[in-house]
């Protein structure tokens, strides 16, 4: 009888013969291997870490229920200029509460693995490695060998990232924070150094001030937010100045130490920084150095898996996620899993497109991109025109009064009559984006978005007006 542990039966090596693995089971793997299980495929699912990956415990929600409580306190304190007067003590007991409790069952993925389990998956904690096509090797956590997998239909990739250290001399030698351990502290630093003016940095810096640390970013290219609009990055530049956050550009970090619970950093300007705490925000190191590329002929140096456009990386070899280089967002992973559950199983799907991947950074203005920059579409070499319009000038911007920093940017193909990229940073940015995502998306014609009727007074009807100034 096969064994049901992992482990080895007493005859000889345990292998196995099933429909599909899936290595990684972050969202997009956990959507594929549930899809998959449902129509009927016996699928296999490792993971080394937690099932459920970066997001629910690391990421996008701990670190929003962050942001939450941070703006909701920044709100408290523009009472005084609305509607009275208002007393507000911070307290990080009940952010962490809520991270503990509600986003992460302290930390425990078992509702995830159970929600797996009941799909018709079997699940394994280890580390899956590819040992040719459609093979993978299983290492338990114990380190022993656990089942080697066959798998008929082939082998979904989506092993995602882990947070990057920069070689900086004694970095390694003292105990930094990634997003990991931001979001699992139980107390606010009273000084905070993040390293990274990045959407991760930016947010933290921000949730972290608002909390009353003193906070200073060190951002090693000239502006914050570098992958969004310059005007963006400037607003945000002004909101952190206003609140009392240092921001040093162009810095870079040359040597780190730590001694009497106190950080000493020094830059290669030869400027020293001491703090309570540093937060390595500096970027994300692909999971793909110990998956075993090369037994299928893939490079196990590089950054990114190729795809076509059914996610395909190589025979009976899919991947999605991170790994893919199409954005380090969920959204984008789970979008990916459809398509190559779709090749998977023999469905029909449309192609993956990336021409309009929308995302938001959730600092208090949010800061929401899709498509091009202005900047990547005229090195694409489209003829561009572009049209911008502050958001506090628009009437909604007016009646909000504090807090209603923000602007709306458009870039055109002149071309053709259409959006390639759009921004909206401000008040309920990332929801303002919607509009502009589907007018990019859908190759909606500018002349056919200026005939609309944009609801008034609304953040959204900025839209119109920057449309106005295309012209």
């Amino acid at each position: 009888m096969t064994p049901t542990d992992g482990s080895s039966s007493e005859s000889g090596p345990d292998v196995r013969e099933v429909d599909l693995v899936v290595l990684g089971a972050g969202p997009g793997g956990e959507a594929i291997a549930s899809g998959a299980a449902a129509a009927g495929l016996e699928v296999v699912v490792v993971d080394r870490h937690l099932v459920g990956g970066e997001c629910p415990y690391y990421g996008c929600i701990p670190s929003k229920m962050m942001v939450r409580a941070a703006d909701a306190l920044a709100e408290a304190g523009r009472v005084p200029q609305l509607a009275g007067d208002a007393t507000v003590v911070p307290s990080w007991a009940p952010v962490h509460a809520r991270i503990r409790d509600e986003a992460t069952t302290d930390w425990d993925d078992s509702v995830a693995v159970d929600r797996l389990v009941d799909a018709g998956a079997t699940v394994h904690h280890g580390i899956g490695r590819l040992a040719g096509t459609g093979r993978v090797t299983v290492e338990l956590p114990d380190g022993s060998a656990g089942p080697t997998y066959e798998a008929r239909r082939g082998v979904v990739l989506n092993v995602g990232t882990r947070p990057a250290a920069p070689p900086v001399e004694g970095l390694a030698d003292t105990p930094y924070w990634t997003n990991r351990e931001a979001v699992r502290t139980e107390t606010v630093p009273g000084s905070l150094v993040v390293l990274g003016g990045g959407p991760i940095g930016s947010e933290m810096a921000q949730t972290f001030a608002r909390f009353g640390s003193r906070v200073t970013v060190v951002q090693h290219g000239e502006r914050l937010l570098g992958g969004d609009e310059p005007e963006a990055s400037a607003v945000l530049a002004e909101v952190f100045a206003h609140e009392g956050i240092r921001v040093m550009t162009g810095a870079e970090l040359t040597r780190a130490s730590y001694a009497d619970g106190t950080f000493t950093l020094t830059l290669g300007t030869g400027d020293e920084l001491t703090a309570d705490q540093l937060l390595v925000a500096a970027g994300r190191t692909p999971n793909l150095d110990d998956v075993g590329l090369e037994t299928v002929g893939l490079d196990p140096t590089a950054r990114t898996v190729e795809t076509d456009e059914r996610m395909r990386a190589g025979e009976r070899l899919w991947a999605i996620g991170d790994i893919t280089g199409k954005g380090a967002y969920t959204h984008v992973s789970m979008y990916q899993s459809a398509v190559a559950l779709a090749d998977v199983t023999g469905a029909e799907h449309a192609p993956a497109r990336y021409h309009a991947v929308p995302h938001t950074t959730f600092t208090d203005p949010e800061v929401g991109g899709v498509g091009l920059t202005e900047q990547a579409a005229r090195d694409a070499g489209l003829r561009v025109r572009v049209g911008t319009t502050p958001l506090e000038a628009s009437s909604r911007g007016f009646t909000h009064g504090p807090g209603a920093r923000g602007v709306i940017k458009l870039v055109e193909d002149a071309d053709r009559g259409v959006l390639v990229g759009a921004t909206a940073a401000g008040p309920a940015g990332g929801e303002i984006l919607g509009l502009l995502a589907l007018a990019v998306h859908a190759e909606v014609p500018v002349e056919t978005l200026r005939t609309m009727i944009y609801a008034y007074p609304t953040f959204h009807r900025a839209i119109e007006t920057a449309l106005g100034e295309l012209a």
